[in-house]
């Protein structure tokens, strides 16, 4: 199977801003006119904007963007920047008063790495939305990816960097779906294929460098399911989460919008090992730009695979910073 970038999905932009000495940042999508979003949200710990009113029985069906965002929940305040934006296009709901942009985002924790007093605010927004464009986003260490980490479980002084990733494929007909991943998760993150670990939490016996030691790895499930992990568990909360979106130029309803964005939750579950924790927030959008009649049975058994593979790419583009090594370290030590 072979995996495209992002920017081959018809209908849409892309922006980072990042602040690389506070280690945080956020990343905009910008949609077609007309656009469809829906929505998943399954981690226990969530951070969300606007997500109610892309769930079925609620009125509001486009959507004008979509915001990915470190600092916590102080970083939903980019949106601000976003709306600002999208208000001197002339996007939104005309209300008869001003027309209102519709913007969804989610938030990942990443105070706990660089600086905590220094969060993505309205003007970072507003410069996410000024740098997107239809061309390749960068993976790894840039927008909302900037202070993602991976691997907590035994603190960050064992964890890994995470940070941004997409991919995308061609189902046909000129359909094309593929996933933005942010990832800053709790657990491990694995290949989906051979399900040997990738980046996560480190042994406390072995250093990264022992590249040909098969125990470089702690394995959070082992973690967990010790005396230490049980301990582990009351610190590494609150830290974590994985946050995306899933595209695609199909044409699809919100109903069936949302039914893609719990397939792309699947996703998480092929690279994340374990996914869906209590102490993770993970929260799935989708968006359709409109543009190709499809199948939505067609579309979604295609989503799980390219949210991994761009969770992959999250981990695998990174580099190391602040002190938190990467998966690229221990490929090319």
């Amino acid at each position: 199977m072979k995996f495209e970038p992002i920017s081959k999905v018809p209908g849409f932009k892309f922006g980072h801003a990042q602040d690389l000495e506070a280690f945080t940042g956020c990343t905009v999508i910008l949609c077609d006119d007309g656009s469809i979003g829906g929505v998943d949200q399954r981690g226990g710990s969530p951070g969300t904007r606007e997500t109610d009113l892309l769930r079925p029985l609620h009125m509001v069906e486009n959507v004008n963007a979509i915001l990915l965002t470190g600092g916590s929940a102080f970083g939903l305040d980019a949106a601000a920047g976003i709306m600002r934006f999208l208000e001197e296009k002339g996007k939104g709901i005309d209300t008869g008063f001003a027309r209102v942009p519709i913007v969804p985002g989610a938030v990942i924790f990443d105070l706990g790495f660089g600086s905590s007093k220094i969060r993505p605010d309205a003007v970072m927004g507003y410069e996410a939305c000024k740098n997107a464009s239809e061309q390749e986003p960068k993976q790894g260490n840039y927008g909302a990816g900037t202070g993602a980490t991976v691997g907590k479980i035994l603190g960050n002084s064992q964890a890994m960097k995470g940070g941004i990733g997409h991919a995308a494929i061609e189902i046909g007909g000129g359909v094309w779906i593929g996933a933005l991943m942010v990832v800053n998760a709790l657990g491990d993150i694995v290949d989906p294929y051979s399900r040997s670990i990738i980046a996560g939490a480190r042994s406390i016996k072995k250093s990264i460098i022992k590249i040909g030691e098969t125990d470089r790895f702690a394995n959070t499930l082992t973690v967990m399911g010790s005396f230490i992990g049980q301990k582990s568990l009351s610190f590494s909360a609150k830290q974590n989460t994985v946050i995306g979106a899933v595209l695609t130029n199909a044409k699809l309803s919100k109903d069936e919008t949302n039914k893609l964005a719990q397939a792309g939750q699947n996703g998480l579950v092929l690279s994340i090992q374990p996914s869906h924790t209590m102490f993770d927030g993970d929260t799935m959008f989708a968006v359709s730009s409109q543009k190709k009649p499809s199948n939505i049975n067609s579309v979604a058994a295609f989503a799980p695979l390219v949210v991994a593979q761009a969770i992959v790419n999250a981990v695998t583009f990174a580099e190391s910073l602040g002190g938190i090594p990467s998966a690229s370290d221990l490929i090319h030590v």
